[in-house]
């Protein structure tokens, strides 16, 4: 067995048999913010085989105290999350295939990525993704770790599709709050305890130890010293078009899917849409409207009393909005 990996194999449950499993295996994350950073380095570091990221956004500074990937340089480059993440994580363990995509997932270009991955952990930030993926990964049959964390709470559940109840059933059973880590803020422990709950049920997946897994949903606070673990076995519903008996998988038709979005206590607006961007060309005809900063993947302009941030695939990001309508005549305006 490689030193590299000895202690962990050294762990009963694991050892060198599940050693090997895990250098087999690949992991989706689906976000690569404060959660998909610290999951994304701890299966870089337990050897994972092959790890793919999806992540829409880019380092700001505000990321950096919890985002532990990510460094200063990484925020003055404005570069996107998934291409920064993969730096730091090819300087970690160099073995392991790491691929990116700068995207905001959906069902089209998600699908195609999902043929032979065996996990997807969910790092995401907004409920359209984790839906959408409900739907994809019981589609898929693929078995997924859902996480989420503000403040000083934290939830974590453990998804087997056919098995558990799916996160549909998961929300309506126990309802979470609509508060964000952009509006209330949020403390890095809170997220490394998230993390520690996704992880161990990471490894168990990957060695195939799914007699090991947790049944139960894990929720905390970590400041008022609050624990709970709830069962949800009675959560699943026959009637449940994702995981029930006559299956329709909703959130994969387009018109459920978000166009234009507000990115909730960012005073922000994304615009979502189908097209590929020539951002040398953008550049030299936006020159003239503010100041500009441009990397090989986005474009930002400080235009007006916004900053516009315009990526590679067409997708724009309006900061200092929180209007829709507002932010489509800017769009228009800039770029067409």
């Amino acid at each position: 067995m490689n030193d590299r990996y000895s202690r962990q194999a050294l762990f009963k449950p694991i050892g060198n048999y599940g050693q090997e499993k895990i250098r087999e295996k690949h992991v989706l994350i689906i976000g690569c913010g404060a959660l998909g950073t610290a999951n994304a380095e701890s299966l870089v570091r337990a050897g994972i085989g092959r790890l793919t990221i999806i992540d829409r956004d880019y380092v700001e500074e505000s990321n950096l105290h919890r985002q532990q990937l990510f460094t200063e340089r990484d925020y003055l480059d404005q570069l996107p999350k998934a291409v920064a993440a993969k730096n730091h994580l090819h300087r970690i363990n160099s073995s392991v295939d790491i691929v990116t995509y700068v995207m905001d997932g959906d069902s089209t270009n998600i699908a195609p990525l999902l043929d032979d991955v065996d996990l997807v952990i969910d790092a995401t930030d907004n409920f359209d993704i984790r839906f959408i993926m409900n739907d994809l990964v019981h589609q898929y049959n693929i078995p997924w770790i859902f996480g989420s964390c503000v403040g000083s709470t934290g939830m974590s559940y453990t998804i087997i599709p056919d098995k558990t109840p799916c996160l549909q059933c998961l929300l309506e059973a126990t309802p979470v709050s609509g508060a964000t880590c952009d509006s209330v803020g949020v403390i890095a422990p809170t997220v490394q305890m998230v993390v520690a709950h996704q992880q161990v049920e990471a490894l168990k997946i990957l060695v195939e130890d799914f007699e090991a897994l947790r049944t139960r949903l894990v929720t905390f606070d970590l400041w008022n010293n609050l624990y709970h673990t709830i069962d949800m076995k009675r959560s699943k519903k026959s009637t449940c078009p994702t995981c029930g008996e006559n299956r329709s998988y909703p959130k994969l038709t387009y018109e459920s899917q978000t166009k234009m979005e507000v990115l909730c206590g960012r005073n922000t607006v994304q615009v979502r849409a189908k097209r590929e961007v020539h951002l040398d060309e953008l550049a030299v005809r936006l020159s003239e409207l503010g100041k500009i900063h441009q990397n090989d993947f986005l474009l930002s302009l400080e235009y007006q009393e916004y900053r516009v941030v315009i990526f590679r695939d067409g997708r724009v990001l309006i900061h200092g909005t929180d209007s829709t309508e507002e932010a489509r005549n800017i769009y228009y305006q800039l770029v067409g």
